[in-house]
């Protein structure tokens, strides 16, 4: 279900890809699960429920989706596993309740190239969804991510391998519409990125302000609520936890400062 907001003058929605589950002990890293499991209660084989929302901007330079979600290229084990179910087009449905569809969008901002979050970048060119040629799903935005975190996710090590799949950007290259930048970005007037180290090398949180308003959208800088009020909470995706740390500090100074509403892309609540 989409939910629509106002920065200032600036639109904005909500969207969401769908819930499924992750590992609990992964999703908490060295904190026990007699502490998270009061915030997020697991199942039975330890999984906690997960969100994966996207942000959509109307703005004036179009409209700009932050994160593309799985997707649907997602094979059926993985589904049991992530509980996800067969349904498609999950993100695609909530962006037409607003009123848009994939052609619509002119940027897509990837906040970094893990597969719950740009896996939904690039589909199958097929009417059922099955397997085949691989093409953009935006098919007039250009997409957006930073150096550093291509550069990781082109060339992973033993830890990270399994979380970056290059089905995910390559064909973005090879339909020339990946733009690799390095820093903080401003794609419009009142939407701006900021780097977020520590989940990834160059993580981009987005930004919309307006009128005084602020919005701030933390990716994977905190999953969930409870691990931006507790520093040390601190998932064991992170490939860098100690700067994960500090970079949380950093966003809720920033956030009190300008009273921003914060958006937080997992929590299931």
């Amino acid at each position: 279900m989409a939910y629509t907001l106002t920065v200032g003058s600036i639109r904005c929605h909500i969207l969401s890809d769908g819930l499924h589950v992750v590992d609990g002990g992964a999703l908490f890293g060295v904190v026990p699960r007699v502490l998270w499991e009061r915030v997020l209660m697991p199942n039975a084989q330890n999984q906690a429920p997960f969100d994966a929302r996207s942000l959509l901007i109307e703005s004036d330079a179009g409209l700009i989706l932050v994160d593309g979600g799985y997707g649907d290229k997602i094979p059926q084990k993985q589904r049991r596993i992530l509980q996800i179910g067969d349904r498609t087009e999950r993100l695609l449905d909530d962006m037409r309740s607003v009123g848009f569809d994939a052609a619509d969008v002119a940027i897509v901002l990837m906040t970094h190239l893990h597969a719950d979050h740009v896996g939904g970048c690039t589909r199958f060119d097929t009417p059922d969804h099955s397997p085949g040629p691989l093409v953009p799903t935006f098919p007039n935005a250009r997409y957006i991510c930073q150096r550093l975190d291509l550069a990781e996710a082109s060339f992973p090590n033993e830890r990270t391998a399994a979380t970056f799949h290059a089905e995910n950007w390559e064909p973005l290259l090879e339909h020339n519409v990946l733009e690799v930048v390095a820093g903080p970005q401003r794609l419009a007037t009142g939407v701006r990125t900021q780097i977020a180290p520590g989940h990834t090398a160059a993580l981009q949180v987005v930004w919309v302000e307006d009128g005084g308003e602020s919005l701030l959208f933390l990716g994977d800088a905190a999953n969930c609520a409870v691990q931006l009020d507790r520093l040390a909470w601190v998932p064991s995706f992170d490939i860098f936890p100690l700067t994960s740390m500090e970079t949380k500090r950093t966003l809720i100074d920033e956030a009190m400062a300008s009273d921003a509403l914060l958006i937080f892309q997992h929590d299931p609540v």
